[in-house]
């Protein structure tokens, strides 16, 4: 593994109970990482502590709320006290909302809780352990940001949105100004995700094809993708890489439109035996009757026009 390798490192993960976070975490410790995990459930921690530890590794868990600023000072005070050190912090803990609201019904109370989980408590754990970073001269931060944050979508919230727009910058922003100082800040900026948190709502629900028919690779992506990234940005493989969001979507947001609908003109090439794709794929939308003019062609290139 070389420079990918963590041994010796300590890694403090926030949101690390489920979902991603529990990926990271056991990825991070199959490669060598100490772990400090936090979330708010601490017996969801110590669960996932527990399947850590059997591999030989040693976990610190310590329950907290990331928006909560002495949660995060006793969390991080935890971390060094027991391992001496932090060189490794992944801010992943977030929430969102599914409810799908516009932006003019959006409730005040919803988006001030969204952005002080999402972006006020990335904040506070940067600046924690950022301290202690910059005192040591050197760490690797990565915030999980989102797709989300670099522009709109018709499956996004005003709220979630607004909140990894801020963490985006405010990855941009430590990145340069600690950057002479041995601290590295990058993000991760995860397309549609299954995980544990997301599949029910991706899967169960059908929105699986959907959302693979708006992607450049026509899938979902997976966790232990998302994970491959944040140990690039974390270990010493991307020594001269900072203040970068690194998008882990399968090309979404590299598009300016991925089609939904069959295009009409995908068939134009199959006349002349040179078609655009070989097929279809599971979630294309049939292409609407009020598009059927495409199908045909150009008239005078792809068919004749009519005597007369």
């Amino acid at each position: 593994m070389g420079a990918f390798e963590l041994n010796g490192k300590v890694a403090l993960i926030t949101g690390a109970s489920y979902g991603l976070g529990e990926v990271f975490a056991h990825r991070m410790a199959d490669i060598g990482a100490d772990l400090v995990l936090t979330a708010r459930s601490a017996e969801m921690l110590e669960g996932v502590a527990s399947a850590i530890r059997a591999k030989g590794r040693k976990v610190t868990v310590a329950a907290g709320d990331v928006s909560v600023e002495d949660d995060v000072r006793r969390v991080v005070a935890a971390g060094v006290k027991d391992h001496g050190k932090i060189d490794i912090l992944v801010n992943n803990a977030g929430i969102s909302d599914m409810r799908g609201l516009t932006s003019e019904n959006y409730d005040t109370e919803t988006f001030n809780r969204i952005f002080a989980v999402d972006a006020l408590g990335v904040f506070l754990y940067a600046r924690e352990v950022g301290r202690h970073m910059l005192e040591r001269r050197s760490g690797s931060i990565v915030n999980i940001c989102s797709i989300m944050g670099s522009g709109a979508n018709e499956l996004n919230v005003i709220a979630y949105t607004a909140a990894k727009g801020a963490v985006r910058n405010l990855t941009q922003q430590l990145g340069c100004e600690w950057a002479d100082r041995g601290v590295r800040v990058n993000a991760v900026s995860p397309g549609f995700i299954a995980t544990e948190m997301t599949r029910a709502a991706i899967e169960g629900l059908g929105m699986a094809d959907y959302i693979a028919s708006r992607t450049p690779m026509r899938r979902i992506g997976d966790a232990d993708e998302v994970a491959n990234a944040v140990i690039f940005l974390a270990s010493d493989a991307s020594s001269y890489i900072t203040g970068h969001d690194l998008l882990v979507d399968g090309g979404t947001n590299a598009s300016n439109g991925t089609f939904q609908v069959r295009p009409g003109h995908f068939d134009w090439g199959a006349m002349i035996g040179k078609p655009v794709i070989p097929g279809g794929y599971e979630g294309m939308v049939p292409l609407p009757e009020r598009f059927s003019l495409w199908a045909a062609g150009i008239p005078g290139v792809h068919y004749e026009l009519p005597a007369g």
